[in-house]
Order: C-alpha cells, then sequence, then structure tokens
C-alpha cells in the first residue's frame, strides 16, 4: 500500500481518468481509484472530500489542458488578426484530438461536463477571457474595430460563432469531408467582421 504522503491529487487524478476509461462514468466507483493506487478509498477522500468533487477535479484538469495550449497562443507574439486565426484553429484542433485520439475516454468526459457546469463555465470564461485579450489588443492598435461594443462582448461573439467547431456537441461532423474549408471561411468572415474599415 502506498503512503498518504506520497499519495498526490495529482497522481489520484491520473488513477482517476485510467478507472474512467475503463470502467466509464457510470461505473467508476471511488473504491476503483483506491485500488488502482494501491491505497484505502478513506485515503482518496483525504484529497477529494466526495466523489462529485473527484469528478469536477477530472474534468478542470481536462478542460484546463486546451486553455494552457491556447494561453500561449493568446498571450504571444504577432499581430492580433494572425492571433485569432491561430488561437481558433488550435482550439479546433485540440477539440478534435480529444475526440479522435481516446473516444472512450471523450465519451466519459461529455458526461461528466455535463454533471460539472460550473466547471464548464470557468472553462469557457477562461477561453473567452483569451478570446478578449486578443481582440483589445487589435482594437488598442487600430487593427480592429469595436463598433461600440467591449472586448469581452466581441470575444463572446467569436466564441458563440464558431462553436460548431469546438462544442463537443458537434463532435461527429468535425471528421466530415468539407469542416476545414468551412472552419476557414467562418474565420475569415469573423475576421472581416472585426476589421476596422
Amino acid at each position: 500500500m502506498a503512503t498518504i504522503d506520497v499519495l498526490t491529487a495529482e497522481r489520484i487524478l491520473e488513477a482517476t481518468e485510467e478507472v474512467l476509461r475503463r470502467h466509464g462514468p457510470a461505473k467508476a466507483t471511488v473504491v476503483d481509484v483506491a485500488r488502482a493506487l494501491g491505497v484505502s478509498h478513506g485515503s482518496v477522500y483525504r484529497h477529494f472530500r466526495t466523489k462529485t468533487a473527484l469528478r469536477e477535479a477530472v474534468t478542470q484538469r481536462w478542460l484546463d489542458r486546451t486553455s494552457a495550449s491556447l494561453s500561449g497562443v493568446a498571450a504571444g507574439s504577432g499581430a492580433p488578426e494572425e492571433r485569432l486565426r491561430r488561437w481558433l484553429a488550435e482550439l479546433f484542433s485540440a477539440k478534435r484530438r480529444k475526440v479522435g485520439d481516446d473516444p472512450e475516454l471523450f465519451a466519459t468526459y461529455m458526461v461528466l461536463v455535463g454533471e460539472s457546469s460550473a466547471v464548464v463555465d470557468r472553462h469557457c470564461a477562461d477561453l473567452t477571457g483569451q478570446l478578449a485579450e486578443i481582440i483589445r489588443e487589435g482594437l488598442d492598435r487600430g487593427d480592429f474595430a469595436a463598433a461600440g461594443a467591449t472586448p469581452e462582448v466581441l470575444a463572446r461573439a467569436v466564441f458563440d460563432a464558431s462553436g460548431r467547431f469546438h462544442d463537443p456537441a458537434y463532435a461527429r461532423e468535425w471528421d466530415r469531408p468539407g469542416i476545414d474549408a468551412e472552419f476557414t471561411a467562418l474565420v475569415d468572415l469573423v475576421i472581416r467582421g472585426l476589421r476596422a474599415p
């Protein structure tokens, strides 16, 4: 048995992902996670007080991977228009990878995301915050025109307009022929809408 001092929240989350992949969200239990780690279920509960807290933490961790990869694009160098294009493309690519690389875990996360609306809300707020950074810089440089809207409002509009290419509800469409051309057409339309006259 592992001792409590080597049992970290990160190890628990890694084990939980494996258990979810193997058993699915309906059958996975905290006891299964503890068994995979070689500890008592009480040891898991010392880090995550409830099964719900553990599931929310696993969902947050999964979503944070996407946020982290995108934050580098948002804060990176280059003109705001180019960064916006890269950011939207990276978001679409990251979501596609989640579906294609591990479909069982993706299906599991769809269930968990449905249970964790606060986690999803925080994730969407983080992503629209990143978009707002890019748009704010574009407005400050005169590359974009606000037409009376704040960067936050424009960011939410861009996020919502591009939903088909990042909302998991559309995942079945992401490998359809022509989807890349449709994505490019949408991004071009968004950029034209943001450009200063």
